[in-house]
């Protein structure tokens, strides 16, 4: 049976040793083994459809999951109704089960073409009840408003142990404090992050400065003009070089619940960048946590962070402000994961062409290995959006999620899983796996994470003005796995940042701890890896934020791991 785990390991040493660890293992009872936490009752799965031969299922209905998302209007009438829909995976009540939070639009008058509807849409939060069902518990945490929210992103910028909310909006952003009881507080105004009216797409928690507190990249897309009308008719509406760019935001936390812009104080020089997706890694492990901005129809940029000092723009020196092709693509997301087992970094940026794979060569240069890796002509029929690197059936080598949707109308396309082969190719495998990737979905933002802690990748789909999608794995844990939960304690306290190398059956594993994943979106806050059939992890290396390096040997699989910073 799954334990709570909120102390665990507090004793635990670098030089730990193997009957130390066991020791533990035994007082916590840390393996999950698919069942439910202590006191939340035996799993009342009577609405849960069996798991069939797929190995997703979609089951968002039977589940609970009842969201819709809008864009506000009758039909796509501008850019700002395409862009939006993210999607949060986070365990807001700390129970142990990760939750739901999904961005919707809404109906605003001067915006919206059509006539108020009845139910103009909001964002929802759902509560992983912990037996493969959701309750709808927006109204009771106070967690949504009249907003247009495009994206969001979770952090717990005061280190007190339960995480907070920015979403980024068609307008004024917000930041939701957890209170700690299953509420929560804007203290937008206080914090002092809400920026003006500016459409907000991307943003990411991160600690740029290693002080101990997350600060906040914001990327700002253009300068939306509801009048202008001159465009080329079968687009349906003007696109983005039609307007204004808009610069992008950089909050440093004061770690007093405020921040400050230091924007300029950092160099961030964001002249003519159209942001989408924004994501945070450490690419060339220095110690300090870069930053990356997909731009729409412009070159993408790479800030490199410099010791926390200021930030120097190393997109095309990198190779990876453009596409193979030399172009600037209509970027939409980024993540970034170690898919060579190298040991370095790799970034994947998707978009509305062939996509790009960037491989880490060292020395603080990349390769775009799209075309030789197989990803580019099968992802090229579509309109890529959220990517994320995910092992989904835990044999120890990432895989790609990615989500597929028309621009400019509501048109439905096929998503796509492709498969790391291990070799530096991947393949599209997509039908092999569910009827769900054979249906056609105008897909936005997606999260993964594993929502019944049974030990494999579930996904949350949001699809554009119309109802999302739950997919279950039903059989990546065939495979042995291990889920990690940071906490950090001179390090800011959900560890982002955090540098793990897991050693398993003569094969190393490197990755980081992350915020925002793919579109406007954030995956389970755990760490997860795939052993495939190896039965014991030989040794874990922990590299902090702080600079404090854990190490923890001879771990069994098939459990989740709380690992306090010592």
């Amino acid at each position: 049976m799954l334990i709570k785990r909120n102390h665990l390991l507090n004793l635990f040493s670098v030089k730990s040793s193997v009957f130390l660890f066991a020791f533990m293992l035994m007082l916590s009872g840390c393996n999950s083994n698919k069942k439910p936490s202590a006191g939340q009752g035996k799993p009342d799965t009577a609405n849960l459809p069996a798991a069939n031969d797929e190995y997703f299922q979609e089951i968002g209905k039977e589940a609970g999951i009842d969201f819709v998302h809008s864009i506000g209007d009758d039909d796509l009438h501008n850019i700002i109704e395409s862009s939006g829909g993210g999607t949060a995976f986070l365990d807001y009540d700390q129970d142990g089960f990760i939750d739901l939070y999904i961005c919707s639009g809404t109906w605003i008058e001067g915006f919206s073409k059509s006539e108020k509807p009845k139910n103009a849409g909001g964002n929802r939060l759902y509560r992983n009840i912990g037996n493969g069902t959701f309750q709808d518990v927006t109204k009771k945490a106070g967690a949504a408003g009249s907003w247009y929210s495009m994206g969001v992103t979770i952090g717990d910028f005061n280190n007190d142990g339960f995480p907070d909310i920015f979403i980024s909006n068609y307008g004024p952003n917000v930041l939701l404090e957890n209170n700690g009881n299953g509420t929560f507080s804007n203290v937008t105004k206080h914090a002092g992050v809400a920026g003006g009216n500016e459409c907000s797409v991307g943003a990411a928690w991160f600690d740029y400065d290693n002080d101990g507190f997350l600060d906040l990249y914001v990327g700002n897309y253009l300068n939306f003009d509801p009048n202008y009308k001159y465009y080329y008719a079968p687009d349906g509406f003007p696109g983005p070089m039609a307007y204004d760019a808009q610069k992008d935001v950089l909050y440093h936390n004061k770690g007093n619940g405020e921040f400050e812009d230091v924007t300029a104080t950092m160099g961030i020089i964001d002249v003519d960048g159209r942001a989408m997706g924004v994501g945070a890694a450490d690419y060339d492990d220095d110690g300090f946590v870069d930053i990356y901005v997909a731009n729409d129809h412009t070159l993408n940029y790479l800030w490199h962070n410099d010791g926390g000092k200021g930030f120097t723009d190393r997109g095309t020196m990198s190779g990876t402000a453009f596409s193979q092709a030399g172009e600037g693509t209509i970027s939409m997301s980024v993540d970034f994961a170690d898919y060579n087992g190298d040991g370095l970094l790799d970034i994947f940026a998707s978009d509305d062409k062939y996509c790009s794979l960037y491989e880490n060569m060292g020395n603080g240069v990349f390769t775009d290995k799209s075309y030789p890796s197989g990803i580019a002509m099968p992802a090229g029929q579509y309109v890529g959006w959220s990517s994320s690197f995910f092992d989904y059936d835990n044999d120890g080598d990432v895989d790609l999620f990615k989500t597929n949707g028309a621009l400019k109308h509501l048109y439905g396309q096929e998503d796509q899983i492709f498969q790391n082969e291990g070799d530096g190719k991947f393949r599209d495998i997509s039908v092999e796996l569910g009827k769900y990737f054979t249906e056609e979905y105008v897909g936005r933002g997606a999260c993964l994470g594993d929502y019944d802690n049974d030990g494999d990748m579930d996904a949350y789909i949001v699809c554009l003005n119309d109802n999302g999608k739950f997919l279950r794995n039903n059989k990546g844990n065939q495979n042995n796995w291990l889920s990690l939960n940071l906490i950090g304690t001179i390090s800011n306290r959900d560890g982002i940042g955090a540098r793990i190398k897991l050693y398993s059956g003569g094969k190393i594993q490197t990755a980081q701890k992350k915020s925002t994943t793919g579109y406007l979106s954030q995956n389970d806050p755990r760490m997860h890896f795939g052993l495939g059939k190896n039965e014991t992890v030989e040794k874990i290396e922990i590299k902090w934020p702080s600079g404090k390096v854990q190490i923890l040997e001879n771990i069994k699989p098939n459990q989740i791991l709380t690992i306090k910073e010592l």
